[in-house]
């Protein structure tokens, strides 16, 4: 009996048999108007069988029959997202063209429209790329980034766009692998997230970047520190070709987690190394270090533990002294990571308290600004990549992302839209209609891992191209080449701005000058208020200003 909750989404299917086998009973027993009705009956459960063997559609999988009235809505689309255009709600538009631009894409089908922008080109905020009258043809969508500093001796060629951190127990074991064999067939990484690397994160062999958080699952001690032992046996693999150290994450930061033990299977406790029926839990910080120059010497024995790899570490932009404070810890030790990978406060595909997931952390776009130009004015930028991530989707937020300093982009959303996300918000209940994240078997069963790994795999290589014409319209010869002025920003009030004017580059080495920069003012105070020593903040001499 416990069981029937989890097999309540085939209830309409059940119903449909249980009518046909009425039916069926009262025209044997000469009710001959129940053969109409009783064929009728017999379709549906026929069409519920194909739906439930199909592979194409997840929805019809785990809700046969009643399934179809999604796709029946879907008709209707393009009236239904004029009516949202203009409401007042903004965020069901975006997320409405963002999942279908995915899922044509991902699909292979074409991703043309009519009839002009569904955006509202006239709002605050709203941003375009400057187009050449000399645009070049752009044959090669391959685009990549090597990731390795001076310290590093394996460094990686990497793809500029890349799957996110998403966690084996947040995600299905279907989906896992789905994501991983579509990475390893478009020849891109894909993120653990920090719930350790599992049996089917390894099946298909795609490229892995090994997540380290403060639960240090995969490498821990009973007792929840970190096991160098245990970690050097994870890094060592060659199928892991970074390592990431995550401070915080865009949808909680700051915040730890619990995963019940109710919720942890055989499978879960294996790969985060933990103890069956005891509550999981994730601390909002780490126990290996404490201070600035801490983390520096973390990521140091971490490059050595893995024979040289990419080390870098992740974060969401909060206290901007206490990013500054971690910059003066590299300056001071000489020890730099690999990489450094921004979220934004917008980011995160998993469940979080709504007051984190509105308004604690800065917003991707500030903290890439922040964060490049940090190092620019430190003298490091040129040894240190950048990642970010932070509802980055289509191709125009990749070229966004780019100009403002990335190096590469990482998405959790838009490869979670690619094998079949519907945003039904039910990733904490472990209902997910479409078997990703859910660890229902029933549900799981839902999403098959050779078909969606193919629309992986077409997402990220229609993406690259859509953003090879994005970049060859601004006449570049790659987009690598992107600039802040090749973007326009609107105001609110109407008026617009270069994004030379709204995101400049900061002068290089800036904050070592002994002369401080007046109009760079707040920028030296909280850079005197910072210490590699500790991330409590620090008097500030005035002197400077005087």
């Amino acid at each position: 009996m416990r069981n029937l909750p989890q097999i309540k989404h085939y209830s309409f299917f059940a119903l449909c048999v249980l009518l046909a086998l009425v039916l069926t009973a009262l025209y044997a027993a000469g009710h001959q108007w129940a053969l109409l009705p009783g064929l009728m009956a017999a379709a549906l459960c026929l069409l519920g069988l194909r739906d439930m063997v199909q592979k194409r559609h997840a929805v019809l999988r785990n809700y046969p029959i009643i399934g179809h009235a999604r796709f029946l809505f879907e008709t209707i689309r393009p009236e239904i997202r004029q009516y949202l255009i203009e409401s007042d709600n903004e965020e069901l538009p975006f997320s409405r063209d963002a999942r279908s631009l995915v899922y044509q894409r991902a699909k292979g089908v074409e991703d043309k429209k009519p009839f002009g922008t569904s955006e509202r080109v006239y709002d605050a905020g709203y941003a375009w790329v400057t187009h050449s009258v000399s645009p070049k043809v752009i044959t090669n969508s391959d685009f990549r980034v090597t990731i390795g500093g001076p310290d590093c001796r394996q460094p990686y060629s990497a793809s500029i766009y890349n799957i996110s951190a998403m966690s084996f127990g947040a995600l299905s074991p279907n989906a896992i692998q789905a994501l991983n064999k579509g990475a390893k067939m478009g020849n891109f990484a894909h993120d653990t997230g920090e719930g350790g690397i599992s049996t089917y994160h390894r099946e298909h062999g795609g490229d892995l970047i090994y997540q380290v958080a403060s639960g240090y699952f995969g490498c821990r001690t009973p007792d929840g520190k970190f096991d160098p032992e245990r970690f050097r046996k994870q890094a060592l693999d060659p199928q892991i070709k970074m390592i990431e150290i995550k401070l915080s994450q865009g949808a909680k930061p700051g915040h730890g987690g619990m995963l019940p033990a109710s919720k942890i299977s055989p499978e879960i406790a294996e790969a985060r190394g933990i103890p069956m029926g005891v509550d999981c839990i994730s601390p909002p910080t780490h126990s290996t270090f404490s201070t600035p120059v801490g983390l520096m010497e973390f990521i140091a024995q971490l490059r050595e533990l893995s024979d040289g790899k990419p080390v870098g570490f992740k974060l969401c932009i909060g206290h901007r002294r206490e990013f500054m404070c971690i910059v003066k810890a590299m300056l001071k030790t000489g020890i730099a990571p690999d990489f450094i990978v921004v979220d934004g406060k917008e980011g995160g595909t998993g469940s979080a308290p709504m007051e984190f997931a509105n308004r604690v952390g800065m917003p991707m776009l500030e903290g890439l600004v922040f964060v490049h130009n940090t190092l620019r004015g430190a003298g490091l930028r040129q040894q240190i990549r950048i990642g970010a991530a932070g509802k980055i989707i289509s191709a125009f937020d990749i070229a966004r992302a780019l100009a403002l300093g990335a190096d590469w982009c990482n998405s959790a959303r838009g490869f979670m839209f690619a094998i079949g996300c519907i945003q039904s918000q039910s990733c904490h209940t472990n209902e997910c209609p479409v078997g990703i994240a859910t660890q229902d078997k029933l549900r799981q069963r839902a999403l098959e891992v050779g078909t969606k790994s193919l629309r992986v795999t077409r997402f990220h290589k229609n993406t690259l191209h859509a953003l090879a014409e994005i970049a060859g319209a601004a006449g570049l010869s790659s987009p690598v080449d992107f600039m802040p002025y090749h973007f326009m920003f609107r105001h609110k009030d109407g008026t617009f701005m270069d994004g030379n004017e709204a995101f400049p580059y900061l002068p290089s080495g800036f904050l070592l000058a002994e002369q401080p920069i007046e109009e760079l003012r707040e920028w030296h105070r909280r850079w005197d208020r910072a210490s590699a020593d500790t991330f409590t903040a620090s008097e500030i001499p005035e002197w400077r200003f005087s």
